[in-house]
């Protein structure tokens, strides 16, 4: 699935409108009202960009959305040789009362390149913008990932984020920190399906404004010798809601699923909540699934794919 979609882009199915391979852009494919630029020509022509990547960039992407754009906007980040060492710091920017659509996917063109890749990026939405963000990563067995991602929602700005692991790197750590201001809202959704995988997750959802909302779900699949430890916390500060919803599913006798929920309170108007779980697959699900006609391994990824949905 790596190779085909990186293919299906090369061919133009789908016209990544930021694509880079490696160190390298291969492609900037400009929209009328945004500006796409690699991050470091940002910092040198954009000085109020410094603010945010507080050091210069070597590689990456700056994106500013200023206008409506009624189709998603598309960036693609691939590793082609072995052994590259991708360390991207990425900026987005959506400005006031956008609804916009994004899809980000970041890959290997290869199972055993032995690469990695680590993404540093800050995403700005103004007051009353809208965004819904598909983060999507496929990588090869033997590489290491650190997607490392800060977002600002301004005054009732709202966030529909959804991040998808599809291929398990050698190791896979993530953090992200969502800073909610005055009646911001975001659904925050993080599927990780793990095989051979050392896995590391933190993430923090910061109510800082009156009447923020937010909710966190995090769903894990522990398949054959995995490691996988997640950390999440809602901490509010200002009178608000938020919900954390954690839960792992552990399909392998030498895998591991460790999940420490969080929740910090600072408001006594504030109401936060949380559950979290980790199951095994259901033998009476099994059963009902191999009385139909699937074997085993048919049933368990029905039974996964399933969970992964959220």
């Amino acid at each position: 699935m790596v190779m085909k979609n990186v293919k299906d882009v090369k061919r133009g199915f789908k016209q990544p409108n930021y694509f880079q391979v490696d160190h390298k852009v291969e492609k900037i494919f400009k929209v009328e009202g945004v500006d796409i630029l690699p991050s470091p020509i940002a910092w040198q022509k954009l000085k109020w960009t410094r603010k945010y990547f507080l050091k210069k960039p070597k590689e990456g992407y700056f994106v500013w959305i200023k206008k409506q754009i009624d189709f998603p906007f598309f960036i693609c980040v691939s590793i082609a040789k072995e052994k590259t060492k991708q360390k991207l710091s990425n900026l987005l920017m959506i400005e006031k009362n956008l609804n916009i659509s994004l899809l980000g996917t970041c890959n290997a063109l290869k199972k055993r390149l032995s690469a990695y890749h680590k993404a540093k990026g800050k995403i700005i939405l103004k007051e009353n913008s809208i965004l819904k963000y598909e983060h999507i990563h496929s990588w090869g067995q033997e590489d290491v990932i650190e997607p490392d991602y800060e977002f600002f929602l301004e005054k009732n700005s709202k966030l529909d984020y959804t991040y998808k692991n599809f291929f398990s790197p050698k190791e896979l750590k993530i953090k992200t920190k969502f800073n909610l201001f005055k009646e911001a809202s975001s659904n925050i959704n993080i599927t990780v399906d793990c095989i051979n995988t050392k896995v590391n997750i933190e993430d923090i959802m910061i109510l800082k404004g009156k009447n923020a909302s937010g909710i966190l779900k995090l769903r894990l699949v522990g398949k054959r010798n995995s490691k996988i430890k997640a950390h999440t916390q809602i901490l509010a500060d200002a009178q608000s809601k938020g919900h954390l919803d954690c839960q792992g599913l552990l399909i392998d006798k030498n895998s591991e699923i460790s999940l420490s929920p969080q929740l910090v309170c600072k408001n006594k108007l504030s109401q936060i909540t949380h559950e979290a779980s980790i199951g095994k697959v259901s033998e009476e699900e099994l059963t009902y699934l191999r009385m139909r006609g699937f074997d085993q391994k048919q049933a368990i990824d029905l039974i996964v794919n399933g969970f992964l949905s959220i």
